[in-house]
C-alpha cells in the first residue's frame, strides 16, 4: 500500500548496508562485491542507482497521484516494482562472480569476453528495465495532467533512465562507466530541485503561518493592524527554480562531454551561483529558522557548495573534484532523501511532523559526513582517516532513520485516514495538494 511504503525503509536500510560495505572496504580490506570495474564502481553505482533511485520511486510512486488528482497506484504494481529493485540490486552484485563462472566455462581470449558480457547482461537488462518502468507507469499521468505542472519530474526520470542505460552499456562494451555515474547525480540534482520545491511550499508556509499566529493574535488586533504586520507568503518562484535547474543541467552536459575543461569549471560556478539566488527565495525572516525550514534550506546551501568546489577544482584549484561531487552526493542527495522521508513519508503514514531530537541527530551527521569526505579531497588532510568518520557518520544517520520511520512504514495508519493520504489532523480544514 503506497510506493514510498516498501521503497523508503528500503532506502533506509540500503544506506546503512551500502556505506557498512564500503567502511568496511577502506577500513578493514574486506571484500565488496566484485563488478566490472572495480569497488569504486560498485559504490557509486549502489549509492546513485540503488539508494538514490530507491528513493525517488518511492516518491514519484506516491506524489505523481496526489499532484495528478489520479488513482493511487496498486499494491500488485508496486510490489512488482520493489521485486524488480531487489532483482536489480542481486544481479549487479553478482555479476563479477557470475562473468567468472562464465569464463571458466568458456576459456580463451573470445571467451573471455562472451564471459563478461554473460555475467553483466542480466544486471543490465534488470536495472534498464527498472528505470524505465518506473518512467513509463509515471508519464502518462503527467503528460495527461491538463496543466502540465509537473513535467520537470518526467523530463528527470527520462534523463535518469538514460543514464543507467549508458552506465550498463559501457560496462557491456568494456569501458569504464563513471561518466553515467556523475551524470545520474547531475540529473538527481535537478530533481532535488524540482521536489525540494514541492515540500518547501508547505513546510514555509506552515511556519509562516505559526509565526502569524505568535506575532497577530486576531482577536486583539484590529484588521488594518494585521495588514500592516502581515508577514510575506512563501512561493518558490519558476524563474529562479528554472535558473538553477538549467544551469545544473549544463553543467551536467558539460562535464559529461568537456571533463576537466576550464569551460565546465566556469559553468560549475554558474550552476553554484544560481543555487545560492534560488535561496533568496527563503530569505522571509524567523520562519526560515524552524526545525524543518531550515533542514530544507541546508539542501541548497549544500548544493550551491557542491557545485563551488567543482567548478574551482576544473579551475585549477588545489583541490581535487570528487570534494564538490561528494558535497552533493552524501550532503544535498543524502539530506533530501532523510527530509523526504521525514517529511513525506511520515505525513503520509498518517503521523504528523516529528520533533523529537533524533531528527537533528540524523541531518546533521548528513552534514558532517559531507564535510569530511569533501575535506579528504583537500591538500595535505588525512584522507583516509576523513573517508572512514564520513561513512560512520552517515551510518548513523540512516540507522537514526531505519529505527524511527522504518516501523511506521510497514504499519497500518493510526489517524484514522486511509491510503496514501496526508495526516489530516482531527478538526482542521482539508488541504488541496500543493
Amino acid at each position: 500500500m503506497c510506493g514510498f511504503r516498501p521503497f523508503f525503509v528500503l532506502t533506509a536500510f540500503y544506506a546503512v548496508l551500502a556505506l557498512l560495505l564500503w567502511g568496511g572496504f577502506l577500513g578493514f580490506g574486506l571484500a565488496v562485491p566484485a563488478v566490472a570495474g572495480g569497488p569504486f564502481v560498485w559504490h557509486a553505482h549502489e549509492l546513485m542507482f540503488g539508494f538514490g533511485l530507491a528513493a525517488v520511486a518511492g516518491f514519484v510512486l506516491t506524489a505523481v497521484p496526489e499532484f495528478t488528482a489520479t488513482p493511487a497506484f496498486a499494491p500488485r504494481v508496486v510490489v512488482r516494482f520493489v521485486l524488480l529493485w531487489l532483482a536489480a540490486r542481486a544481479a549487479f552484485w553478482l555479476s563479477g562472480g557470475l562473468a567468472v563462472v562464465a569464463g571458466g566455462w568458456l576459456g580463451g581470449a573470445d571467451g573471455h569476453a562472451a564471459a563478461h558480457w554473460i555475467g553483466h547482461a542480466p544486471a543490465a537488462l534488470l536495472n534498464i528495465g527498472f528505470a524505465c518502468a518506473l518512467l513509463a507507469a509515471v508519464a502518462p499521468r503527467l503528460w495527461r495532467d491538463p496543466e502540465r505542472r509537473q513535467l520537470g519530474f518526467l523530463w528527470g526520470l527520462a534523463a535518469m533512465a538514460v543514464a543507467v542505460a549508458g552506465f550498463h552499456l559501457d560496462v557491456l562494451r568494456g569501458g569504464y562507466p563513471m561518466r553515467w555515474v556523475l551524470a545520474g547525480l547531475g540529473v538527481m540534482m535537478t530533481l532535488v530541485v524540482v521536489a525540494m520545491s514541492r515540500i518547501s511550499m508547505r513546510i514555509m508556509n506552515d511556519a509562516l503561518d505559526a509565526e502569524r499566529a505568535r506575532r497577530l493574535p486576531a482577536h486583539t488586533l484590529r484588521h488594518d493592524e494585521e495588514a500592516e504586520l502581515e508577514l510575506p507568503s512563501y512561493r518558490a518562484r519558476p524563474p529562479r527554480r528554472n535558473l538553477a535547474i538549467v544551469a545544473i543541467a549544463t553543467y551536467t552536459v558539460a562535464e559529461f562531454l568537456l571533463p576537466g575543461s576550464p569551460i565546465t569549471g566556469w559553468l560549475g560556478l554558474g550552476a553554484a551561483a544560481a543555487v545560492f539566488n534560488l535561496l533568496n527565495d527563503w530569505h522571509v525572516g524567523r520562519a526560515l529558522f524552524t526545525r524543518w525550514a531550515f533542514f530544507l534550506y541546508a539542501v541548497y546551501w549544500l548544493l550551491a557548495l557542491g557545485y563551488l568546489l567543482l567548478g574551482l577544482a576544473h579551475l585549477g584549484a588545489p583541490l581535487a573534484p570528487s570534494a564538490g561531487t561528494h558535497l552533493l552526493a552524501i550532503g544535498a542527495m543524502g539530506l533530501s532523501i532523510l527530509a523526504v522521508l521525514c517529511i513525506a513519508g511520515r505525513t503520509h503514514a498518517g503521523h504528523p511532523l516529528d520533533e523529537r531530537p533524533w531528527v537533528v541527530v540524523a541531518a546533521v551527521s548528513i552534514a558532517l559526513a559531507a564535510v569530511l569526505r569533501a575535506a579528504s579531497g583537500l591538500p595535505d588532510m588525512p584522507a583516509f582517516a576523513l573517508q572512514l568518520l564520513a561513512a560512520l557518520a552517515w551510518v548513523v544517520a540512516f540507522t537514526l532513520a531505519a529505527w524511527r520511520l522504518g516501523v511506521l512504514f510497514v504499519a497500518a495508519r493510526v489517524d484514522g485516514g486511509t491510503g496514501c493520504d496526508e495526516y489530516h489532523e482531527p478538526g482542521a480544514p482539508q488541504r488541496a495538494p500543493t
